[in-house]
């Protein structure tokens, strides 16, 4: 580890972790992220998993992806690829992962099991796990009699006692078992490198009983398949969410029956909702997937979730991942939960797009403005014209530093006047009560051809003037010139749309505008 960059906390902390278990101080970084495919990936996911990668870059680590996907009644298709798609897209790409490969693979679970079976060998004969032939009836009557009771329902061990002859008589019958470790709850503080030095004594599980690490179907439990796959990984730190750290006691003792040294682990506090609830994965708003189809920057993203529980000196808002990177230290993350704030999330979009655009991917920003619009509106473009990069590019710098929060915005109705010819409804409605309106968009042609600086100022000032000249009330005149325009009755001032659309753009829609009036006429 490189542990110049550790503070001091730390490091007494981890010092003392490496002289209680016996772990090298010089085993390097290594940790992982390890979802299940089970839908899509959320904003809690993507804070586990991005904590992961900051820590494992800023100590030269590496950081893996895992799927662990032994309970095949809750595993979605096609989710375990989504889930590196998005921490793809997110920059948060694995050293090692299902599709990267590596030395360790295979990284789904589900291709470990002759691991886990040989594994449970061990246990099984060093005698800390035992066969349980024990049914689902039973089970189920041993737990309604301790709700009755009003208990914490717990298996009482019964299987454990079995002799040797009974276990194998049972197997030889082919009775159905599942497989328990002989759990016993531990007495001494184990460290965790966020809240220090936690007790297991209090916790519901301590006082479950002997818990299961092989499922009747032969496949393994998380707690047992985690522990495996760690320590065959060479996982140094597990961080993951405070809700696992009643887990750790098991994982820990099962480090110790096999030998093994176990990893570091640092619990993330928990991300809840504006609302004070735990976030969900039926929670549509909060999947990564939804803020991607939103437009929204994954460095925005990012830096948004830096806004809870920090793990950062300083301001992380319009940070690059390798900023972040170099900012993160486990000492500052907050023990404390914390509640998603979304109002911060435009703001900080918007100031990565600005980044990005006034950066060195300008042209990327064009491409996928121009993809989006094309995307949106189809066949009701005013024409091909409206998708070339010097129409896009001037009214993305306006967009960008007044209107919109993401690339989406522009296909918002408000907008709709930079992409569409109007159709000329509301002005022909306008018109009826205004005599002269072919000789005032007439004038206004004639005014606007003239102008050499097309900008907002420049414009204003012509219109005021036109306006004053023909003797009109403003919001008469000006409803004339936007309906021209637009179909929208509000929106940007008239001066800004036509600085918006261009000289050329604007002249030809009032042309058309006014060819249209006097065909009416």
């Amino acid at each position: 580890m490189a542990l110049p960059m550790m503070k001091r906390k730390t490091y007494i902390i981890f010092r003392n972790f490496c002289r209680n278990y016996g772990v090298s101080v010089d085993r390097m970084v290594r940790v992982r992220f390890a979802p299940s495919p089970t839908g899509m990936m959320h904003l809690g996911g993507l804070r586990t998993a991005l904590f992961n990668y900051l820590f494992a870059k800023s100590n030269n680590g590496k950081f893996l992806l895992r799927i662990e996907d032994t309970d095949m009644t809750r595993k979605v298709d096609g989710a375990t690829e989504k889930i590196e798609d998005v921490l793809n897209w997110a920059g948060l790409v694995p050293d090692e992962s299902p599709r990267q490969g590596g030395e360790f693979g295979p990284y789904l679970q589900s291709r470990r099991i002759q691991l886990y079976q040989d594994s449970v060998e061990k246990l099984l004969n060093s005698g800390h796990c035992y066969h349980c032939f024990c049914t689902e009836k039973r089970l189920a009557l041993l737990k309604k009699e301790a709700i009755r009771r009003q208990e914490t329902p717990k298996y009482d061990n019964k299987c454990r006692d079995l002799t040797q002859q009974q276990v194998q008589d049972k197997l030889d019958k082919k009775v159905p078992y599942v497989t328990r470790f002989k759990y016993e709850a531990i007495t001494e503080p184990w460290t965790d490198l966020v809240y220090g030095e936690i007790m297991d004594s209090s916790t519901e599980e301590a006082r479950e009983g002997d818990f299961v690490v092989i499922k009747s179907d032969g496949f393994p439990t998380y707690h047992f398949a985690n522990v495996v796959d760690d320590h065959h990984m060479q996982i140094s730190h597990v961080l993951r969410g405070m809700e696992w750290s009643v887990s750790t006691p098991k994982h820990l003792q099962m480090y110790s029956a096999f030998g093994w040294q176990p990893p570091q682990y640092a619990h993330l506090p928990l991300i809840l909702n504006r609302d004070g609830t735990k976030l969900s994965k039926r929670q549509g708003d909060i999947h990564v997937e939804s803020f991607k189809n939103q437009g929204i920057e994954p460095d925005a993203l990012l830096n948004y979730l830096t806004t809870v529980n920090r793990g950062f000196s300083g301001p992380t808002d319009g940070k690059t991942l390798q900023e972040l990177v170099q900012m993160f230290s486990l000492d500052l993350v907050n023990r404390h939960s914390s509640r998603l704030q979304p109002e911060k999330l435009g703001p900080l979009n918007r100031k990565h797009l600005q980044r990005h655009f006034n950066g060195n991917r300008r042209q990327e920003i064009l491409n996928r403005t121009r993809k989006a619009v094309k995307d949106h509106f189809g066949d009701r473009l005013v024409s091909v014209h409206v998708l070339e990069d010097h129409y896009i590019e001037p009214l993305f710098q306006w967009a960008i530093e007044h209107r919109i929060s993401s690339i989406q915005d522009l296909t918002d109705p408000l907008y709709e006047f930079i992409w569409i010819t109007p159709t000329l409804k509301h002005l022909h409605h306008i018109t009826r009560k205004t005599k002269n309106s072919v000789s005032v968009i007439e004038q206004t042609i004639h005014k606007l051809k003239g102008m050499t600086n097309f900008v907002d100022a420049e414009v204003k000032s012509i219109l005021k003037c036109q306006c004053k000249e023909l003797g009109m009330k403003t919001i008469q005149y000006m409803g004339i010139v936007r309906a021209s325009l637009s179909e929208q009755t509000d929106g940007p001032p008239v001066s800004e749309m036509l600085e918006i659309l261009g000289k050329q753009e604007s002249l030809r829609r009032l042309e058309h505008a006014l060819a249209a009036l006097r065909t009416a006429s």
